[in-house]
């Protein structure tokens, strides 16, 4: 067995025996008991600057590849949304490119396809909504077009411009009208982006909760669901019951995502979660159990993410992408671990040591030879050896 030692926050070493790979399983036909999307990374070409401030240069077989993956264990694919940097590093010219190839690699799989339209190529400052308007609407249109599903991204210009919800309104009700086909909306939460505070025209959480109903059901026939990232999962219980019939709820809570997706009875969430990127095998293993109606192996395959899950999104939350990239690197999806605009510094070294840990007792490190020799690596880099 492959074993190898870690370091400790009080500065002693441990040995770290990994376990056996475990083989899952991936579906032989499409998973239907619940819609699931995965929201994915990029991954960068090491030639490429990819400095703060710098155009995205990605390594496309790689990224390309990674979401070949998502498709292999039956689930969707979340392009361009902040899991690939999204106000973070990632361009508008660099987004535009990988819609356009991901739409049509989904394509070629079969494999449903959703990717975030938002305002993110707007100057920070513009607080007119007629142009923050315009913004959404070449977005959108330009994800419609590649054959993906838009996701409708909270917009930080429109978060400063607007004065009260009937700005959020003018705007989001103008653009829901020309949408080609059903939407999601999306509600991120300050946890991912702070600067999203007061969204829907409030920063009490009630309020807007019930402008964003009021907007929905005035919508219905133009939103196929609604992705909500607030990490609450009572909120989102309450909420789920509330939306129209045929308005789903796709839960991005990577905080308390099995008992969400499996329900209560009454109710249940689909899902559009970052961490199904890092955790790919085990949740499809888990949603083949939940489609054949076997809730124990639903509960042993997502059971041991959960820790992994609330670590990777541990505050500050808005730094996940980090956690995301590394586990991709040392599974094997990608040569280097590095990310757009230097962000694979967003987590400390000790924060990935148990990262590693964690995705290894939750049986996602396919080849622990591999793995373990990409940790010591990692480890050398940093300075931190014995």
């Amino acid at each position: 067995m492959t074993s190898i030692d870690l370091p400790d926050a009080d500065r002693t070493w441990s040995a770290h025996t990994l376990r056996e790979p475990t083989s899952w399983a991936q579906p032989a036909t499409p998973l239907t008991v619940r819609i699931a999307y995965a929201a994915a990374h990029v991954v960068t070409d090491p030639f490429g600057d990819n400095v703060p401030g710098a155009p995205a240069v990605i390594d496309w077989d790689a990224t390309l590849g990674f979401r070949c993956h998502l498709f292999s264990y039956g689930l969707g694919l979340a392009e361009a949304m902040d899991t690939a940097q999204r106000g973070m590093g990632l361009d508008w010219p660099a987004t535009q490119e990988l819609i356009r190839r991901s739409a049509a690699e989904a394509a070629a799989a079969g494999a449903r396809v959703a990717a975030g339209a938002g305002t993110d190529h707007l100057a920070d400052d513009i607080t007119d909504l007629d142009s923050i308007l315009a913004g959404y609407e070449e977005q959108t249109a330009f994800v419609e077009s590649t054959g993906a599903r838009a996701i409708i991204m909270a917009s930080r210009q429109l978060a400063r411009a607007a004065r009260d919800t009937e700005d959020y309104r003018k705007v989001y009700d103008r653009l829901l009208a020309q949408t080609e086909g059903p939407v999601i909306l999306h509600w991120l939460g300050t946890a991912f982006d702070p600067a999203l505070a007061g969204y829907w025209g409030s920063a009490d959480v009630s309020t807007a909760t019930d402008a964003f109903l009021d907007l929905v059901r005035d919508n219905a026939e133009k939103v196929d669901g609604v992705k909500v990232s607030l990490l609450d999962a009572e909120h989102e219980k309450a909420l789920r019951a509330a939306l129209p019939t045929d308005v789903r709820l796709y839960t991005g809570d990577d905080f308390n995502y099995p008992e969400l997706i499996q329900g209560d009875g009454a109710h249940y969430s689909d899902a559009l979660l970052g961490i199904f990127a890092g955790i790919a095998p085990a949740a499809s293993a888990a949603l083949q159990a939940l489609e054949g109606g076997n809730v124990d192996d639903y509960d042993a395959a997502f059971g041991p993410t959960l820790p992994l899950a609330r670590h990777v999104f541990a505050a500050p939350t808005y730094y996940y992408k980090t956690g995301i990239a590394f586990l991709a690197w040392l599974c094997g999806h990608q040569s280097g671990f590095g990310m757009v605009g230097g962000l694979q510094n967003g987590r400390s070294p000790l924060h990935l040591v148990e990262t590693f840990r964690l995705a290894d007792a939750a049986g996602l490190l396919p080849d622990p030879d591999l793995a373990a020799e990409r940790m010591g690596t990692f480890l050398a880099s940093v300075g931190m050896t014995r």
